[in-house]
């Protein structure tokens, strides 16, 4: 009987035991637990396919429950007008999402993946999203404060519709206009980027004191996103600025001018970082262990993780994807953690299999890489909260966000020219006058106004994209009732001198462009911008606004133009620009990006000893708003 009774206690212990080791070993699944115990449990019970697994990004387009499921895939992305159907709404977005997380998280640990999307300036992918200037205006505002709040919108836009993680902010410091991606950076003086990195705590909710250095930082709530500082390191130096071309400096120069944004972005704990596409003196960023590793992880000692850009490690050989073995094996020694693969992952994950059993990539480095991935995971709160609800939905385009929006218009607009004499100003313009022209290409056009990376890549033209309110529609709405406001695209100079107009306003610029689309020798207004400018200005008092993502060759209209704003990429809130163009607000904006004459001088930066701009980098004229808010 003893003998019995002992042996049955004895398996009571050991079933007692049994439950607490499973407890013990399901470590990481404990939220009182600290991420780093979180972290080194699931990473000791991970194979190596689950590994290789969270290394992983692909595009939605490719991506289903069983992908998810089957391949143990660590993240999933929305390229630029990737989207669950056009015009898509918030719930469908969530819908989207969720359907793909309950894939990851019916494996055998549930880690859940991570989706990102291009919020470059709002969730610009969304219909109905608030879209904000771009950065190369933003950059003009000097105001920290702003670009936080706009930060913190864009979080509980892309929140809203189901995804953590969004790739922004571009910190790149662009040199030469020429650059198809100008309009992505902040401004020629990494003085200004710096301050903009402002943007993060925006994004991801403010670093707690004494947080430890290097490490990332998001809000584990609902309403921050996962950060990413861009394209590290050099990606607006290029020569000529051609896209993804080669920066050609000395290590000093791509430390003292590329380089200070990241140490910033990295005190105020981003999350991820991306790789450039370009080159510096000639070897590939994504292949550069020297900066990826020895600089970004070891001196600034970062430890969120490194993701390529799309199909960036591809783009290692020339031609891209010569060699594609070789390229993961580049790329991932080089310290990239995860690949933005982005359409054929069984093929990435083939070869990085391979080259871990043959010992060509060392299992510390894909060790080294997962853990930076969960790290992030689990500082954000994903193993807690991996299925997203719809209680932000109303979030998206609301009216709060839009009025942050139309402050940021306001505050990047520059007025380059106010009258042809000083003492005779054009500007605020009159809002009683009896009868206005409005004319130009963007007078009128919401695609054109927002430029690229809204709703598609490329951006798109005409008012049906999205919602928000053209330059036209504000105008409309700024000036007195009985104003006549006559809206001519492009009219004749007789139309324009027989019309007893009292003043015109000429809305030109650049069409809609992103990345290599946008790289331009010349930097001329296309036609017929230069036309109206000409047969506006030639019979009537007008103001010129300049609607592009960075100095376009003005020099040759200026004798004939009375006032010029520089407006940028404004994008949905119309009413920023009239705000000031009718005097409710003042002009407050300073050039953050010198204004050349000519391309022939180009590159060309301040402090530079060729410097003879057409307007300098700082220069901004000031008006006194009518009356006092």
């Amino acid at each position: 009987m003893g003998k019995m009774l002992a042996s049955q206690v004895g398996l009571v212990v050991l079933l007692i035991i049994a439950s607490l080791t499973e407890a013990e070993n399901m470590r990481y699944k404990d939220p009182k637990v600290g991420v780093n115990k979180r972290v080194r449990d699931l990473l000791s019970r991970m194979t190596l396919d689950e590994k290789i697994g969270q290394m992983v990004q692909i595009e939605r387009k490719v991506a289903t429950s069983d992908v998810m499921k089957n391949y143990f895939i660590g993240s999933v992305l929305s390229g630029g007008g990737s989207v669950p159907a056009p015009k898509a709404s918030a719930e469908a977005w969530v819908n989207m999402v969720n359907e793909l997380q309950k894939g990851a998280m019916s494996t055998r640990l549930g880690i859940p993946m991570i989706y990102g999307i291009d919020a470059v300036h709002g969730h610009n992918n969304v219909y109905n999203a608030t879209i904000f200037p771009h950065n190369v205006g933003l950059g003009v505002t000097r105001d920290p404060a702003l670009i936080k709040k706009i930060g913190a919108a864009t979080a509980l836009e892309v929140r809203a519709t189901g995804i953590p993680y969004a790739f922004a902010p571009c910190i790149a410091v662009c040199r030469d206009p020429r650059w198809g991606r100008c309009y992505e950076s902040y401004s020629e003086d990494h003085r200004i980027v710096q301050m903009m990195t402002e943007i993060i705590p925006g994004l991801q909710g403010d670093i707690p004191a004494k947080y430890p250095k290097g490490f990332p930082y998001v809000n584990s709530g609902k309403t921050s996103v996962a950060g990413c500082a861009k394209h590290f390191v050099g990606d607006g130096g290029t020569q000529k600025g051609i896209n993804e071309n080669n920066t050609v400096i000395p290590f000093k120069e791509l430390i003292d001018i590329h380089m200070p944004a990241y140490p910033d972005s990295i005190s105020k704990g981003v999350a991820t970082v991306m790789v450039s596409y370009s080159s510096w003196n000639g070897i590939k960023m994504h292949a550069n262990r020297q900066l990826v590793t020895g600089y970004l992880k070891n001196k600034l000692k970062f430890r969120g993780f490194v993701i390529s850009d799309w199909e960036g490690i591809d783009r290692i050989t020339t031609p891209p994807h010569a060699n594609y073995t070789y390229s993961v094996q580049a790329g991932v020694l080089a310290g990239i953690d995860m690949v933005m693969v982005p359409n054929n992952y069984t093929e990435f994950i083939d070869d990085l299999k391979l080259l871990v059993k043959n010992n060509i990539i060392p299992m510390k480095r894909i060790d080294d890489a997962v853990r930076r991935i969960l790290r992030v995971k689990f500082i954000m709160g994903l193993f807690e909260n991996p299925i997203a609800d719809l209680s932000l939905v109303n979030e998206v385009g609301s009216q709060k966000h839009r009025d942050i929006a139309r402050e940021a218009v306001r505050k990047s607009l520059v007025l380059l020219k106010n009258g042809k004499s000083a003492n005779k100003p054009l500007l605020p313009l009159a809002k009683k006058a009896p009868k206005i022209l409005v004319a130009g290409s963007h007078a009128d056009n919401l695609g054109y106004q927002c430029g690229g990376w809204t709703i598609e890549w490329q951006g798109a033209t005409g008012n049906d994209l999205t919602r928000g309110t053209t330059i036209l529609n504000a105008v409309k709405s700024a000036v007195d009732p009985k104003t006549q406001v006559v809206f001519n695209e492009n009219p004749d100079s007789n139309f324009v001198k027989s019309g007893g107009f009292s003043y015109a306003i000429v809305v030109v610029g650049e069409p809609p462009y992103a990345e290599t689309n946008g790289d331009s020798l010349n930097l001329t207004i296309p036609e017929p911008g230069p036309s109206t400018i000409k047969n506006v200005c030639g019979g009537v008092k007008c103001v010129v606004v300049v609607v592009s993502g960075r100095p376009v060759v003005m020099q040759p209209y200026l004798p004939t133009i009375d006032a010029l704003v520089a407006a940028w990429l404004p994008g949905t809130e119309g009413q920023g620009v009239t705000d000031v163009l009718f005097g409710d607000y003042g002009f407050t904006g300073k050039l953050a990006r010198t204004w050349f004459k000519s391309v022939n001088q180009l590159p060309m930066n301040v402090g530079d000893h060729h410097y003879d701009p057409l307007f300098p980098f700082g220069f901004g004229l000031a008006t006194k708003p009518n009356k006092p808010y």
